[in-house]
């Protein structure tokens, strides 16, 4: 099998296209026969050291799409031939994978290989954000930074699904049709952590009742002026950094404020297959959308690592064997 690994911590140019012997699946491994591996801002961070920090070289990746190959002792739910996809499943940047059976989930005929590796990470973060963590209500205003990358696309789709209104903030103008076409009322264009403003003009001098940050310290002190009164910021993305050290009693507004993590989502099989069918069949119904927004060999890994960290990429980025 072909594996793309990093044998220290670096920039793109440390990923390398290798060969290796087909790994055999132990007990409950499934072997998978890799179609599709998605590519997550966190794969950035652990190529940079700041995750997964165990001695090196590893094969990076969690998730992806593909056909069970062969099925180790104990493994029940899964047969050789069946499709399936998967999350948080370390070394999916391959040609075939070992994946623990507990993290599978079967894939439905109508959605190809290719949606089904984009939607998992990204639109159980996204499902996680916007039913559990904040359950957005009708009529309720939401502010989603990264609007037009992938987690901020389906993000902004199962808001509107919810009756919610969403403020997309985006990096640059060739960013804001892709925002809209998933449904954002409003788009602001801004990179430099200047929005607040804009958003409490929007929302009629109240402020959002969620935010969804992501972005890193920049948008901080932001994105706490662009919620409202008793209002709750959802911050996540560990990759980009945190605010450091906060002050309780300097929290503004009696807000309220979380670090979402979208295991905790799904910290079971049975609800990783209940929301991912959920998910599966909103795709299927035609009320969310998936944008992949590019494709690469696997060999090219590090040029997909390069593209999504130069921030000029929307959707999913996606890896193919």
């Amino acid at each position: 099998m072909h594996a793309i690994v990093m044998r220290e911590p670096g920039g793109p140019d440390v990923l390398e296209l290798v060969e290796r012997p087909d790994p055999v699946p132990g007990p409950g491994e499934v072997l998978v026969d890799v179609a599709a591996a998605g590519v997550n801002f966190m794969d950035t961070g652990v190529r940079r050291g700041m995750f997964w920090t165990e001695a090196d070289p590893k094969i990076l990746g969690v998730e992806g799409a593909g056909r069970v190959l062969s099925v180790g002792e104990g493994v029940e739910d899964f047969r050789p031939g069946e499709r399936v996809t998967w999350v948080y499943s370390p070394g999916s940047y391959a040609s075939r994978a070992i994946v623990p059976a507990a993290a599978l989930v079967p894939v439905p005929d109508a959605i190809d290989d290719r949606t089904a590796a984009s939607v998992m990470m990204q639109g159980l973060t996204a499902s996680h954000f916007a039913t559990d963590f904040y359950p957005v209500q009708p009529g309720e205003f939401a502010l989603v930074h990264a609007a037009a990358g992938g987690l901020g696309l389906l993000l902004t789709q199962i808001i509107k699904i919810r009756g919610g209104k969403v403020i997309g903030r985006v990096s640059s103008q060739e960013k804001v049709e892709i925002a809209r076409q998933a449904g954002a009322d409003h788009v602001i264009v801004d990179a430099g952590g200047h929005f607040a403003e804009e958003v409490v003009r929007l929302t009629d001098g109240e402020g959002v009742h969620v935010a969804y940050d992501g972005t890193g310290p920049v948008t901080w002190k932001a994105s706490l002026d662009a919620v409202r009164r008793s209002g709750t910021l959802c911050w996540f993305g560990p990759v980009l950094g945190g605010p450091g050290p906060i002050e309780i009693t300097s929290i503004p507004k009696s807000i309220k404020i979380g670090y979402a993590v979208f295991m905790d989502h799904v910290h079971t099989p049975d609800l990783l297959r209940a929301h991912s069918a959920q998910l599966f069949n909103w795709i299927i119904e035609g009320r969310l959308k998936v944008h992949i927004g590019g494709t690469y060999p696997l060999a090219d890994a590090a040029r997909a690592h390069a593209d999504m960290e130069s921030r000029k990429t929307t959707g999913k980025l996606l890896l193919i064997p």
